[in-house]
């Protein structure tokens, strides 16, 4: 499956989150530009995903859910520390927005993604978007497990 993806810093002074959000804790076996390996865990649900080298804004992904308890002895071979977030959903203009609020190391940074069906898709943006940084490789999940925001 490919995923083709947008991502932009958000302006936390005009975004409220209008949920509790839903945790999510993910650590990285493999972080490598040509290929990344995560678990993820959320709530009673847990991922392995490995993800091809990015390409624009497109890389392949591949998502296969495992039980909790695998997620958990495979977060402790992971690199460094495991990224720590509340994940926010809003649909707006038909397009669905997930916004992440970082917590531990990675505390202040605040993201929106959203998925597209075609790289040259049109979307419009909330007014609560700031700056684009799809191909900023230091808001991937995987650099901030080893450079968290707070060192910036």
């Amino acid at each position: 499956m490919i995923e083709i993806e947008r991502k932009f810093l958000v302006d936390t002074n005009i975004w409220c989150p209008k949920d509790l959000g839903n945790p999510i804790v993910q650590g990285y076996l493999s972080t490598d530009k040509e290929r990344v390996v995560r678990v993820r865990i959320k709530g009673d649900t847990a991922w392995l995903t490995i993800k091809g080298k990015t390409q624009g804004i497109s890389r392949i992904e591949m998502e296969y859910e495992i039980p909790v308890n695998e997620a958990e002895i495979l977060m402790n071979l992971c690199h460094d520390f495991p990224v720590r977030k509340k994940r926010y959903v809003e649909e707006i203009n038909g397009m669905i927005w997930e916004i992440d609020v970082f917590e531990d190391k990675n505390a202040g940074l605040v993201l929106a993604e959203v998925e597209l069906s075609d790289e040259n898709e049109k979307i419009e943006l909330p007014n609560w978007v700031t700056q684009e940084v799809s191909t900023d490789h230091r808001y991937f999940n995987a650099w901030l497990s080893e450079h968290p925001y707070k060192t910036w």
